[in-house]
C-alpha cells in the first residue's frame, strides 16, 4: 500500500472521511479476495496521480464490520466516493483504470 493510501478504520472514519475538507476514495476490501488484490495497485496510482484533489484510503472489511455493514456494502472490491461528507459514487468489481478517472474526475472537477 502506498503512503499516500490511509488505512482506514470504523474508529476513523468520521474523521478521515466524513469530516475530509477533499473528496474522499474509499476501497472496502479483504485479504482474501482476489478482484481486490488486482485493484490494489490501481487504488495506489489514483493516491498518487490525485494527490492534493482526492483522499485515498483503504477499509479492510473483515477488521471494521460497522461502516460497511451501514453503507450496505455487499460486495468487494466496492470503491466509494465521498464528497462533502455524502456519498457521490460507487463503484462494485473490477474495473478499468481510464473508468475509475473518469468517475473520480465527475466528483472532484
Amino acid at each position: 500500500m502506498s503512503e499516500k493510501v490511509l488505512s482506514i478504520t470504523d474508529d476513523t472514519f468520521e474523521k478521515e472521511v466524513i469530516k475530509s475538507d477533499l473528496p474522499v476514495l474509499v476501497d472496502f476490501w479483504a485479504t482474501w479476495c482476489r478482484p481486490c488484490a488486482m485493484m490494489a495497485p490501481l487504488v495506489d496510482e489514483m493516491s498518487k496521480e490525485y494527490a492534493g484533489k482526492l483522499k485515498v484510503g483503504k477499509m479492510d472489511i473483515d477488521n471494521n464490520t460497522n461502516i460497511p455493514s451501514e453503507l450496505g456494502i455487499m460486495n468487494i472490491p466496492t470503491l466509494v466516493i465521498f464528497k462533502n461528507g455524502e456519498e457521490s459514487d460507487r463503484i462494485v468489481g473490477v474495473v478499468s483504470k481510464s473508468q475509475l478517472q473518469e468517475r473520480i474526475k465527475r466528483v472532484i472537477s
